[in-house]
């Protein structure tokens, strides 16, 4: 049967946007002007051509999809991090100086994450890692190799501080000692990664609702988040942009505050504020209020307690952070109340979420180094099951695919929901 006059055109113009997207990008990249920092605002991340929303977008056409064949030539124009998550020193060392030669040829900087240390996950959807912290420093001084002299911003071990093993449950470190090795490790990727000349380095700190400002800013302040050039936040999550950079910007007050504040409060984050309160009331005084419910209609006494105790500190003393926007544009799901008896996992696989802010370098928010697309949208979370009991997601009716599997239906759903919508990359 003859494909109707209509859908050739239709086919047509996808082809032919997506070839003039690719040939505006190239020229965009190849005419970039050199830069003496790795991120300023005129920073522009490196887009792979061939990435994983660049063949969805081919199947997709083969198949007559035109509507998602187009959005997944928009989402394939836009710069996206590339995760490093297992092999031997030699194979990552080759593949970080294949990508970090690929971006250099057209003068952009490439996203990588590093995503190897011991234990990672807690045996979670994302388990694995090193087998030891000695195979991890031979992994990272190999990963810090490949990268070389060329230009590159690193995202170190997104949940590794979030989540240490001390917090994988009653018995998994009762010494503390592996707790001990799992900073220690991050301390030498930081200060190894950063010890490459043109390398951006930004140690992961979990998301807004996770671990208090005081105890995040203390776990940065102990894993050497001073090395590098800060911290990264929402990795493979779906808050809003606005509060990410709002509890950033607290937890960098809060390492200055206890390290070079006033002489009383040095080695107190716990005295800082945070995000969490049991009731609208002000802090009026040290140390810092951090009970219950992160409810933003009471961050106003978390922004007054800094203003009160931490002021502005001199210029270029506050640490920096980027936030990781690939999910975000409809904000964090929620389920409906009652759904579900246990945890619903809010951040697996969140169902009906959108592409966020696109990836730049130019935020126009002073600690906020860049806004990146970390996770890489249609990436699933893993086979989440809401704690039901089950291997089906309910929110699906499927069983979701293994953890870092392209997912073609959640590519699409993002993309289709993007907040602002999804238009090709410059």
């Amino acid at each position: 049967m003859k494909t109707p006059r209509p859908r050739r055109r239709v086919a047509a113009v996808i082809a032919a946007l997506t070839a003039c997207a690719a040939l505006t990008a190239t020229q965009a990249q190849a005419q970039a002007a050199p830069t003496r920092d790795v991120i300023t605002p005129a920073t522009r991340f490196y887009v792979d051509p061939h990435g994983k929303a660049a063949r969805q977008a081919l199947v997709d056409l083969r198949h007559g999809d035109f509507e998602n064949a187009a959005n997944m030539a928009r989402l394939a124009s836009w710069p996206q991090a590339e995760w490093f998550t297992e092999g031997t020193p030699d194979e990552v060392r080759v593949k970080v100086s294949k990508l970090v030669g690929r971006a250099r040829a057209v003068d952009r900087t490439p996203v990588l994450v590093a995503y190897n240390v011991p234990g990672r996950d807690c045996t979670q959807y994302s388990s694995g890692g090193a087998a030891s912290s000695a195979a991890y420093r031979q992994w990272i001084d190999a990963f810090a190799a490949g990268i070389g002299g060329g230009k590159a911003a690193v995202v170190v071990e997104p949940d590794g501080l979030a989540l240490l093993p001390k917090e994988c449950g009653p018995s998994a470190d009762p010494t503390g000692a592996l707790t001990a090795a799992r900073i220690a490790d991050l301390e030498y990727a930081v200060k190894t990664l950063k010890a490459r000349p043109r390398t951006a380095v930004y140690l992961d700190a979990g998301n807004v609702l996770w671990r208090s400002v005081g105890d995040m800013a203390q776990r940065l302040l102990d894993a050497g988040v001073r090395y590098g050039d800060g911290f990264s936040l929402n990795v493979s999550n779906t808050h809003p942009t606005a509060h990410n950079a709002r509890y950033g910007a607290w937890v960098s007050k809060c390492m200055w505050f206890a390290t070079e504040g006033p002489e009383q409060a040095h080695g107190h984050t716990d005295w800082c504020a945070s995000q969490y309160y049991s009731s609208a009331a002000p802090n009026d005084g040290l140390p810092g209020d951090a009970v219950d419910s992160a409810d933003p209609a009471t961050w106003r006494w978390t922004d007054a307690w800094f203003d009160q105790n931490v002021g502005d500190p001199p210029a270029g003393r506050l640490r920096h952070f980027v936030i990781d926007t690939s999910r975000n544009g409809l904000g964090a799901w929620a389920p409906e109340p009652g759904k579900y008896s246990g945890d619903p996992e809010i951040w697996c696989n969140a169902p009906g979420r959108g592409l966020g802010p696109r990836p730049t370098a130019d935020t126009g928010v002073p600690l906020v180094d860049a806004y990146l697309w970390i996770k890489i949208p249609g990436e699933s979370d893993g086979s989440c099951t809401r704690n039901t009991g089950g291997t089906i997601d309910p929110e699906y009716g499927v069983v979701d695919p293994p953890a870092g599997t392209w997912w073609p239906d959640q590519a699409h759903s993002l993309a289709r929901n993007a907040a602002p919508r999804l238009t090709f990359g410059r």
